[in-house]
């Protein structure tokens, strides 16, 4: 390789394989037939490339791969799944127990007097849970992360589903994923302005369908008329502008054109009095392979050739406007890029190598232990069968229960390969204790480490400090990609009129712990630290969700601790004398008024307390008073 073919790029790191040696062209047409064709981007070349083989090492069949490109012994190649192990390894403490939805402020709903927004944050958390449920987001995010840990990228996309009235939360793979960039831009880490989703379709000859390209496109842009499904004359379903009595275009409801600029303006449900000019558009369509030619590549295929997707409601997806300014689709990478980088790293990336040389051992050693157990024997002056038909000396295996007839000076030697085999054996875990190293797994977390021999806890903490930093450096990649799709979720519910209109409120996915827990530690630390007025009792509760307890919601618990309480609205009462503080504390209903027992007026020259009522007219009723102290049941003070 010269200086000049020599490149650094965001998929460098296997440049060591053949099949990504050309950096011009890659795809070998044996290993990559579905890279060869012409709509597929030079530019994306490498990391589709990239992507195939990482998938081949995850499914045991990199020696395949090796063997179409070249390698004659990449059949034998022993793979005993050390890829896929580390992938799902990586991909369970990076998830950690669960993940759960909180929305800032809504803890603090059920409070005597709730901050403001509290309420409406707790009824975004509830929604948006709800909203997760349905749409299974455990395993959606389970889908996207592995594909993310494995190839470095993830991708969700969000469609409003008319029918069902509520977001379709959906996973892609990237391959399928092509952002494009406006001419000029610097930095491709920012949001693209035109996204695609291309892949292939087979022929199938039975239904009589050809070998077709499908491309689904988001694209922002200015907002334009109203339009409505249409057919071209050849028969091909588009959208074509509504158009009014005179033949001027019709705007759509609650569309308004600005006088001065001649621009169209649109107010979002989710930015109330700042008018918008721009708007998604959503594009899906086939074009027949026949129909491209050398100059067609994915972001230039022929608009004529294009035959467009209808939807189950019957609009046609042809810039069909979405009714949203951004484009609902959320990219997901492994590791936190490099500036102006869009694509993260995935987790075998950097030891890929070290997972060659594994499955090369694995290899050896199995050849090893074949000798070892049916090691080679060496005869000399021994009487071997005979062939009567051939005459010929038969074939000697070792088999139990064999006997040789030595002469006086026969003798027979065995190969001892075992210490071979040892050596082989210790080179593997030299490596996989290498491999936990580099990969920051540690041997605590591929747990192949002796627990036994751990002397303390604090020392199995120290153990794990890499993994922490690995763990926290993936969680932060991920961080605003969650927050910015909790966002679209809740903007998308609120352009289908079925969430309040408003300003966005923020929602974040917390992760669950990813190591285990001294429970015991937290406890003391929440009994101590809330009972000293450290931290409130909010905060107390939510440590023990994340070390584990079964605590499904923070308010909720709250609410069931302090209806127990009764010592602290004890303290309560003695501090404010106010009872329907207490009882609202306690979660008690208000008391009903109850009357207190008539005084009776003294004759004169007769004490008060010496008073009898001689018959029930002389007692005069005084008007009845609240309930006495919160829980005792009894009258309030005379």
């Amino acid at each position: 390789m010269r200086l000049r073919t020599l490149v650094i790029d965001a998929w460098s790191w296997l440049n060591y394989k053949p099949v990504m040696a050309d950096p011009d062209r890659p795809a070998n047409s044996r290993a990559f037939p579905e890279l060869a064709g012409s709509w597929v981007p030079a530019a994306d070349m490498r990391r589709l490339a990239a992507y195939k083989l990482l998938a081949a090492y995850d499914s045991n069949q990199a020696g395949q791969l090796a063997a179409v490109t070249g390698d004659h012994h990449g059949l034998e190649r022993r793979e005993l799944g050390d890829p896929s192990k580390l992938i799902d390894t990586t991909l369970g403490y990076l998830l950690g127990a669960e993940q759960t939805i909180v929305v800032p402020g809504a803890d603090h709903a059920g409070n005597d007097k709730p901050s403001g927004g509290a309420a409406q944050a707790a009824d975004l958390q509830e929604r948006l849970r709800a909203w997760a449920d349905k749409e299974l987001w455990p395993l959606r995010i389970q889908q996207a992360e592995r594909c993310a840990v494995r190839c470095g990228d993830g991708v969700f996309t969000l469609a409003w589903e008319p029918a069902k009235q509520r977001v379709l939360l959906r996973t892609y793979d990237p391959g399928f994923y092509f952002p494009e960039w406006d001419d000029g831009e610097q930095d491709s880490s920012e949001y693209p302005a035109r996204v695609h989703f291309a892949w292939e379709l087979p022929a199938d000859p039975v239904r009589g369908l050809k070998a077709r390209v499908r491309r689904i496109t988001y694209e922002l842009g200015p907002i334009g008329a109203a339009t409505q499904p249409g057919v071209t004359e050849d028969g091909r379903a588009i959208r074509e502008q509504v158009v009014g009595a005179e033949g001027d275009p019709v705007l759509t409801v609650g569309d308004t054109l600005d006088a001065v600029t001649g621009a169209v303006q649109r107010t979002y449900p989710w930015a109330p009095g700042r008018p918008s000019t721009t708007t998604c558009y959503l594009s899906d369509a086939e074009w027949l392979l026949e129909d491209l030619g050398a100059a067609h590549d994915l972001y230039s295929l022929p608009p004529d050739k294009a035959s467009y997707r209808v939807r189950s409601d019957g609009q046609v997806l042809h810039r069909l406007d979405l009714m949203c300014d951004f484009i609902p689709v959320v990219h997901v990478p492994n590791t936190i890029p490099d500036g102006g980088e869009h694509w993260g790293k995935s987790s075998l990336g950097t030891v890929l190598q070290l997972l060659d040389e594994l499955a090369a051992t694995d290899t050896d050693s199995a050849s090893a232990s074949a000798t070892t157990g049916t090691p080679i024997v060496s005869l000399a002056g021994a009487r071997l069968p005979i062939d009567r038909t051939t005459g010929q000396p038969l074939p000697v295996r070792v088999e139990a229960g064999t006997v040789w007839q030595l002469s006086d000076s026969g003798r027979m030697d065995a190969l001892d390969t075992s210490a071979q085999l040892a050596e082989l054996r210790q080179r593997i875990d030299h490596m996989l204790t290498r491999l936990a190293a580099n990969t920051r797994l540690t041997t605590a977390g591929l747990g192949s480490l002796d627990p036994a021999s751990v002397p303390s806890g604090y020392a199995l903490q120290l153990a794990l400090g890499p993994l922490d930093s690995l763990v926290g450096a993936m969680r932060l990649a991920r961080a605003h990609k969650y927050q910015l799709l909790l966002r679209m979720v809740q903007r998308l519910h609120q352009a289908g009129q079925v969430w309040p209109a408003g300003e966005s409120l923020p929602a974040r996915l917390v992760w669950g712990a990813h190591t285990p827990t001294d429970r015991t530690t937290v406890l003391a630390d929440v009994v101590s630290g809330y009972g000293a007025g450290v931290f409130s009792l909010e905060t107390a509760v939510r440590m023990l969700q994340e070390a584990g307890y079964p605590i499904d919601e923070v308010a909720g618990e709250v609410e069931r601790i302090q209806k127990r309480a009764f010592d602290q609205a004890a303290r309560l009462a003695d501090a404010t004398g106010d009872n329907a503080a207490v009882r609202d504390y306690l979660g008690l209903p208000e008391a009903d008024l109850v009357p207190t027992v008539p005084l009776i007026p003294t004759q004169p020259g007769q004490p008060a307390s010496d008073a009898v009522p001689t018959s029930p007219a002389q007692a005069t009723p005084l008007p009845p008073v609240a309930t006495g102290r919160a829980g005792a049941g009894g009258v309030g003070p005379s």
